[in-house]
């Protein structure tokens, strides 16, 4: 009988203690010491340990049912030992399916869970290795962005020095140039004047009745004939067109000629007011004689060369300072503590996803192709837009062109460490709001190396 006792209360233990180990982590295990209580977790209630894990709920917080399905609210504990470790909800205890890679949560049901931590472990022990190997690789290739950032960072900084000196020596040639072409144009305007006075001498020669007469009197034959007017004689509305016999014949006064008399009494009076007729070439032209002018002509050319030589130079000094704006705003943005992500400007990378080519710029624009050539502008460099521990991990494009009937596009784009430098991925959650995946060494951080990529194993 002695004995019979003595096995019943070492049963009773063994329940009592399984009751009070099942679905319970470590950390937990103080609140169930074996005593006569058993306080609720939440010190709402206090109730007789053996009603802990007895399959009825008695804890508001289902502290009392940790080991089985009793409480709604209630969470068990997977220990998965060789593997991570996790919680449950209680309702899928002894449910039939196997949710504990150590079978734990089906130990009173009649499914036959294997135990497959090992080999879970086993698989994520080797992906964790792998994934240690990509990070020293990707910190190796990152030392070494580093250190081809810090050298690209003093050559911008050199070539900007360059280009400032550039655009101060071509300065000093546009004041130069400026000068040159003052200096032509007043020697042009002199040598205009000069034979403006020359011409108007000739103009008061030409005045007068008698040397009219003789220059339209070709053969110097003492009269004017119709082929004499047509040569000599043009309309004032239509210079280029020669006069017809018959308005030559009105000229000469219904004659086919006329002498100095009659000239100066009918031709000459036309001619001397200038209403409707003119002596054809430099007689009756002022400015003909300024266009033949051998040292007009050279007074013309070196002013234009003079012209040509400035524009030269100004454009020159313009693209210098443009380079110089451009290379300054470049030399604004914030590419990582050691420049790190200088080298990602000036290039860009693509990803063709069904009929669309994305194509991402860093620190420029994000662009979406489609297959007939239509470019639609996904957002323009914004901000860097990660955590406060890791301001680096995100990029943010904005401002791209507005949607149909919606918001403008926008892309946030998420940095991820791998050993090359690509476009991953692309996706469109929401309309016309973009996430982009890419990925590069420099987006490796030694901080998840100092974790080890934690993994509870």
């Amino acid at each position: 009988m002695r004995c019979h006792i003595v096995i019943a209360a070492v049963f009773w233990s063994v329940c009592v203690d399984s009751r009070k180990i099942r679905g319970i982590s470590l950390s937990y295990k103080r609140f169930y010491r074996e005593r006569k209580s058993f306080l609720c977790i939440d010190g709402s209630k206090m109730i007789p340990f053996e009603h802990v894990n007895d399959d009825y709920c008695d804890c508001e917080d289902g502290s009392d049912e940790p080991g089985t399905a009793a409480c709604p609210g209630g969470r068990f504990y997977c220990t998965n030992l060789g593997f991570r470790p996790h919680y449950i909800q209680s309702s899928r205890v002894n449910d039939g399916i196997c949710d504990c890679c150590d079978a734990s949560d089906e130990y009173n049901s009649h499914t036959h869970c294997p135990n497959s931590c090992s080999n879970l472990g086993q698989r994520e022990r080797a992906d964790v290795q792998g994934q240690m190997r990509t990070l020293d690789e990707g910190l190796r290739l990152k030392q070494q962005l580093i250190e081809e950032g810090v050298l690209l960072w003093r050559e911008k900084q050199a070539q900007l020095r360059d280009l400032q000196q550039v655009a101060e020596d071509l300065q000093i040639k546009l004041e130069e140039h400026r000068r040159r072409k003052r200096e032509a144009d007043r020697l042009k305007e002199q040598t205009l004047k000069a034979l403006e006075t020359a011409n108007g001498g000739l103009r008061r020669q030409n005045s007068t009745v008698t040397s009219m007469f003789q220059i339209l009197d070709s053969n110097k034959d003492g009269s004017l004939t119709v082929d004499e007017v047509q040569a000599n004689v043009a309309f004032i509305q239509d210079e280029e067109r020669v006069l017809s016999e018959e308005e030559a014949v009105a000229l000469l006064g219904g004659g086919h000629q006329m002498d100095l008399s009659m000239f100066q009494h009918t031709l000459w009076n036309s001619l001397r007011t200038g209403d409707s007729v003119k002596i054809k070439g430099p007689h009756g032209a002022p400015g003909s004689l300024v266009e033949d002018d051998p040292n007009m002509k050279a007074a013309e050319r070196a002013a234009q060369r003079e012209a040509s030589s400035l524009k030269k130079v100004e454009e020159a000094y313009e693209t210098a300072n443009m380079e110089i704006s451009d290379l300054r705003m470049k030399l604004t943005i914030d590419y990582g503590t050691d420049w790190e992500f200088l080298f990602l400007n000036s290039q860009c990378y693509q990803l063709k996803v069904y009929e669309y080519t994305y194509v991402l710029c860093p620190f420029n624009q994000v662009t979406q192709k489609s297959a007939v050539g239509t470019e639609v502008s996904l957002g323009k460099w914004g901000m860097w837009a990660g955590t406060p521990e890791n301001q680096y991990s995100q990029m943010r494009y904005e401002s791209g062109e507005p949607c149909w009937q919606g918001p403008t596009r926008n892309t946030m784009v998420t940095l991820t460490c791998g050993t090359e430098t690509a476009l991953r991925s692309v996706k469109e959650p929401s309309k016309c709001q973009y996430i982009m995946d890419f990925q590069t060494p420099v987006a490796c951080q030694p901080v998840l190396k100092q974790r080890g990529i934690h993994s509870e194993l």
